[in-house]
């Protein structure tokens, strides 16, 4: 039997990325709404709920990029000189953000300062890993197995308007994750924002379901050609019911039921970006198998993401189980 490690490997890699999306997600949306919430006592327990395990949530981005380089070095060669700017300004967002919770904790005169780097680096991360997404999605012009665009070719209509909706998105994993973790008037006001948010989510979906088919003739014949399209009839079902959990679950004070909801909406959009792209790393340009590195290096690899993949998880489900249930609104973790 031939195996195809160029496949496992996009596998593992789509796999990271989700995980970075739908767990960096909630804590970048929590800075998302952090300036709706002007009280220092709410704030605290905001931050409070995700200090111990931001900093773990972004190990996925570690592998997600770092795999990208050592197993699909043609496709990392691409695809950066395209996306520079939106990668550099998501860094530096989060870069803000991670200092922030440090140094927040730390001072009285400066707080507002942090408070601000805080929420405005949770935003410009999300907004720029929306808008590469979107600048992914739309098609990078290779020439030669090399990027010929410009350095302005990321900034269009479309990747802007994916870049919004991911803030909106994130906002609502953010808004929900908050309901399923704090009590009192902090949760009220997170189920009122979750409320709204679910039902922009689901709309900017549905209008970017509808679009990007159109971008490409490939995405055309994958979102409606067989078996594919069964997909295509099957998800927007699914995402409703999706929207129908998060509404039942802020309605019945069920509150892991609206994050878990949360979760597989966005779940469910990853699955028709990856259907959209399949086969290819770089949208019609670059397969899988042009992208990947030799056998040889693939399988080394593999034997090391055979033993770290399943360490990460065991870890980042520890913690997630030691810092269980609701916080505490008079204690903290700092």
């Amino acid at each position: 039997m031939v195996i195809d490690y160029a496949f496992i490997w996009a596998a593992i890699i789509a796999f990271a990325i989700l995980a970075y999306v739908i767990m960096d997600g909630f804590d970048l949306g929590v800075g998302i709404l952090f300036p709706a919430f002007k009280d220092k006592h709410d704030r605290d327990q905001m931050m409070n709920s995700v200090a111990p395990v931001w900093d773990g949530n972004e190990t996925w981005l570690v592998l997600g990029g770092g795999g990208l380089l050592a197993v699909f070095p043609l496709a990392y060669a691409t695809i950066l000189p395209a996306l520079y700017m939106p990668i550099t300004l998501m860094l530096i967002g989060l870069i803000f953000r991670g200092v922030a919770f440090e140094y927040r904790w730390r001072t009285q005169r400066w707080r507002g300062v942090w408070d601000v780097a805080f929420a405005g680096g949770s935003v410009l991360a999300a907004l720029m890993q929306g808008i590469a997404l979107g600048a992914l999605v739309q098609g990078i012009p290779v020439v030669n197995r090399a990027y010929a665009g410009g350095w302005w070719d990321w900034l269009t209509p479309f990747s802007i308007g994916t870049g919004v909706a991911l803030v909106i998105g994130y906002g609502l994993l953010g808004a929900t994750w908050l309901v399923f973790k704090t009590v009192g008037p902090l949760r009220l006001r997170a189920q009122q924002f979750a409320m709204s948010a679910a039902v922009l989510t689901v709309m900017a979906m549905g209008v970017f379901s509808l679009w990007t088919p159109w971008l490409k003739p490939h995405y055309l014949g994958r979102w409606f050609g067989f078996p594919t399209l069964i997909f295509s009839v099957i998800v927007p079902v699914l995402v409703l019911v999706c929207l129908y959990l998060i509404f039942k679950g802020l309605r019945d004070n069920q509150d892991w039921l609206p994050f878990v909801a949360s979760l597989a909406l966005f779940t469910l959009g990853f699955a028709g970006i990856g259907i959209s792209f399949y086969p290819y790393m770089v949208p019609t340009a670059l397969t899988i198998w042009d992208a990947a590195a030799p056998d040889s290096s693939l399988k080394f690899l593999l034997v090391g993401a055979v033993v770290l993949v399943p360490i990460i998880l065991l870890y980042t489900g520890y913690a997630y189980w030691v810092f269980r249930g609701k916080i505490n609104p008079e204690e903290g973790y700092h």
